[in-house]
């Protein structure tokens, strides 16, 4: 903004570095450097750009220098009524003028992406629903994927698969289809775990197949994947996801879970914190999961803080109280691990037959076993562990898909 030819060369590298980070997010259109560029040094109207360039958001920005400090201000704009989406600023001392330029890119990448797809959601809940193409569809299914309950769920799936409907090419209406699917049997015990298996592996692949490049499809394979308890294909996937969007929160989630479920529980902590960092909305939980990874790591103290962090932001997800239960006790807090432990088994009976009773597929035998000893020095008496599609509790009702 002061006309300052450094300044310039400042903030149009900064504007091309959003544009290549923005454009890896397969959920994005992204208008090239060329195109955008020519509105550069004019006094616009976003909404007139918006249809000149055939978009629904503009990001603008601006830079100025004081003395040895910048400050960098951005913000979205819904080109469509010009109403602010998001804004913020960033002021940083002029050292390394390189680096600087790479950790602004990357706050504003990483804060754009989901503002969007916060918008996209609100814009999608506004329409009738018998209005919808697939993209609205789709939209629909993740909004109610995000709301954690059984009901929405089984509304997820219908939208997605109205997706599919719409449009048979669009492979994200698979991947929403996979991931509501495996949540419906893991999460919610309305579906078979071991029959949803295939039909959510069949939409994985198919979604990844209609576009190789769409990371969040890949981020949705190694998901189904790490399911069926192939550690090594779930952490190859989510990695090829990265290599094509480094800031896809999905996948350091999915990661992150693989090198934890894979006997790697401090690896996989430091994906699943970054996860968090990038989309700390994710309906998978990854709160949960640092729990897990915490408690395989035997650092017990840090699992019990953990879970009742996880227990506040997801209320209605009681799994994690027998992690606290087992954590707890290790801890040496008996007492408060047996109040845990009673709020379990009442609360989800079927969760805690499938998960506690028997091994998940994606759990290696050492870790659940790890666990039971945890629930049993609360005061847990149970039976052995039993491999999956086992068992070993005689006269014990049998879990959905085990």
């Amino acid at each position: 903004m002061s006309g300052d030819l450094n300044q310039e060369f400042f903030a149009d590298g900064i504007a091309e570095d959003i544009i290549t980070a923005l454009s890896r997010y397969p959920s994005l259109f992204v208008i090239a450097r060329n195109s955008t560029f020519t509105y550069k040094g004019q006094t616009i109207d976003v909404r007139q750009v918006g249809r000149e360039l055939g978009v629904r958001y503009v990001l603008e920005g601006s830079v100025r220098k004081s003395g040895n400090r910048l400050r960098v201000t951005a913000q979205l704009v819904d080109a469509e009524v010009g109403k602010h989406v998001w804004a913020d600023r960033y002021d940083h001392d002029l050292a390394d003028i390189f680096a600087l330029q790479d950790q602004i890119t990357e706050a504003v990448t990483i804060a754009v992406a989901p503002a969007i797809a916060d918008a996209e959601l609100q814009r999608a809940m506004r329409k009738a629903p018998r209005n919808l193409d697939a993209w609205g569809a789709y939209q629909h299914g993740l909004w109610h994927l995000s709301q954690f309950t059984a009901d929405d769920n089984a509304l997820a799936q219908k939208f997605f698969q109205q997706a599919i409907d719409f449009d048979p090419t669009f492979g994200g209406g698979f991947a929403g289809l996979a991931r509501a699917q495996f949540h419906a049997a893991a999460r919610f015990q309305t579906n078979s775990l071991a029959d949803t298996q295939s039909s959510t592996e069949s939409s994985a692949r198919r979604a990844v197949a209609l576009d190789g490049a769409d990371a969040e499809a890949r981020s949705c394979l190694a998901a189904v994947l790490l399911r069926r308890g192939d550690h090594e294909g779930a952490v190859a996937e989510a990695e090829r996801a990265l290599s094509m969007a480094p800031n896809l929160a999905s996948a350091h989630g999915v990661l992150g879970a693989s090198l934890m479920y894979s006997g790697r529980p401090r690896e996989g902590l430091l994906s699943l914190q970054t996860s968090i960092r990038l989309g700390p909305r994710d309906p998978s939980n990854r709160l949960h999961q640092v729990v897990l990874a915490l408690y395989f790591s035997r650092e017990y103290a840090a699992a019990v803080e953990a879970a009742h962090k996880a227990i506040r932001a997801y209320t209605h997800y009681v799994l994690t109280y027998r992690w606290l239960a087992a954590a707890l006790v290790q801890a040496g807090r008996a007492e408060e691990a047996k109040y845990a432990l009673e709020t379990v088994p009442g609360r989800a009976p079927a969760s805690f037959e499938m998960y506690v009773r028997q091994r998940p597929f994606w759990q290696r035998p050492e870790d659940h076993a790890h666990m039971i000893e945890g629930l049993r020095k609360a005061g847990w008496e149970g039976c052995q562990p039993a491999e999956p599609e086992q068992d070993r509790c005689p006269g014990r009702a049998r879990a959905p898909g085990a």
